[in-house]
C-alpha cells in the first residue's frame, strides 16, 4: 500500500513538471519576440559582442566571397528566402540603403532557399546588392537563424555590434548601421 502512494505521488509530481515546463514553452512562445536584440542574454543564435563566424559563399555569379573579406568595414548580413513574405517587404528598402552608396557599409544577403530562382527573384525585384547562396545551409546553421529574415550588423573587427529578427525599414538600417564605430 504504501509503495502504491509513494508510486502515485511520484507520478503526480512527474506530471507537474511536465505540465509546468510545457506551460512556460507556452508562455515563451506567446510573447512578441523582440525584435532588436541589444544583450547578450537572448538564446537564440549568435550574441552581440562575438566575433562573427567567417564563411565562403558563392554569389548568384559564382565568384567565392567570404565575409573577412569585408574586415575593416561595416558588414549588414541579412539572411533570407525567395518565399518569405516579410523578407520580399524588405528587399527594396535594401535596395535603396544598397544605392544611397555608403561605401562604408557592405550588404551581404545569404538567401537560404537556392534550390528556387533566386537569380530570377533578383532580376525581376531589381536587387543589385550582393547575393550569396547558402546552398548546403551551412552559414544558416552556424549563424543558428531561426527566422528569417535576421539579420546581423558585424563591426570593422568583425565583432557582432547588433541583431535584428523581422523585416526592416530604411530608417533601421541606418541607424544600426551608423550606431556601429
Amino acid at each position: 500500500m504504501v509503495k502504491k502512494v509513494i508510486a502515485a505521488v511520484l507520478l503526480i509530481a512527474l506530471l507537474t513538471v511536465a505540465i509546468v515546463q510545457v506551460m512556460d514553452k507556452k508562455a515563451e512562445a506567446n510573447k512578441k519576440p523582440t525584435e532588436t536584440t541589444t544583450s547578450s542574454s537572448q538564446t537564440n543564435g549568435l550574441q552581440i559582442g562575438e566575433k562573427a563566424p567567417d564563411f565562403e559563399l558563392k554569389t548568384l555569379t559564382g565568384e567565392s566571397t567570404k565575409l573577412s573579406d569585408y574586415k575593416g568595414k561595416k558588414v549588414m548580413l541579412n539572411f533570407w528566402a525567395t518565399w518569405c513574405p516579410p523578407c520580399k517587404a524588405e528587399m527594396p528598402e535594401m535596395e535603396q540603403f544598397y544605392k544611397q552608396g555608403n561605401k562604408d557599409v557592405v550588404i551581404l544577403a545569404v538567401n537560404i532557399d537556392s534550390q528556387n530562382d533566386v537569380k530570377g527573384f533578383a532580376d525581376k525585384n531589381g536587387i543589385t546588392f550582393p547575393i550569396l547562396l547558402d546552398t548546403d545551409n551551412k552559414v544558416n546553421g552556424t549563424y543558428q537563424i531561426l527566422s528569417i529574415p535576421t539579420t546581423y550588423f558585424i563591426d570593422r573587427n568583425g565583432v557582432i555590434q547588433n541583431k535584428y529578427t523581422g523585416s526592416m525599414k530604411l530608417d533601421m538600417m541606418k541607424q544600426f548601421t551608423d550606431s556601429i564605430k
